[in-house]
């Protein structure tokens, strides 16, 4: 899908991103973050992968509420937002390859996590969450406008 893809595209220019998470106190919290996305090989489908710490505010928020919205602007007013289900994932594999796919990536999208998470990716220290959007929504100048239509899934 062409929003699917420019998303990914859009999200890897800017890397850093708001994510929110919502509480059991109803009340939001923000962190920034740097998720990296992936297109299933038909280009319908996108996943996002964030190794992180699993602090206790976050480890509570996803218990209570297992959304998270995932905001990306630059300067320019490109935006995008991505609304997902958040899941914890601790399959070993799955995080060696998403550790990959980090080191892998050209810069500034890019990073070595061996600096923050010496002991690897199969430690207890890094986490790993995907994201499974439920909605994607493109804006820049020319729809804050009025001159085009917001790009966005479903």
């Amino acid at each position: 899908m062409v929003v699917h893809k420019e998303f990914m595209d859009r999200a890897h220019r800017i890397v850093w991103c708001t994510v929110a998470t919502v509480g059991s106190d109803q009340r939001p919290r923000s962190r920034i973050l740097h998720p990296i996305w992936e297109l299933d090989e038909a280009g319908t489908g996108l996943t996002g992968w964030i190794v992180t710490k699993a602090t206790p505010v976050k480890v509570r928020h996803l218990a209570h509420s297992p959304y998270v919205s995932c905001s990306y602007w630059e300067p320019g007013h490109d935006v995008a937002i991505a609304d997902c289900r958040a899941e914890w994932v601790t399959d070993t594999a799955t995080r060696q390859r998403v550790w990959e796919l980090y080191r892998d990536a050209p810069a500034p999208l890019g990073y070595d996590f061996w600096t923050v998470f010496p002991d690897g990716p199969a430690a207890e220290s890094p986490s790993l969450l995907r994201l499974t959007p439920y909605r994607l929504r493109l804006t820049d100048v020319e729809t804050l406008s009025g001159r085009k239509p917001v790009a966005s899934w479903p």
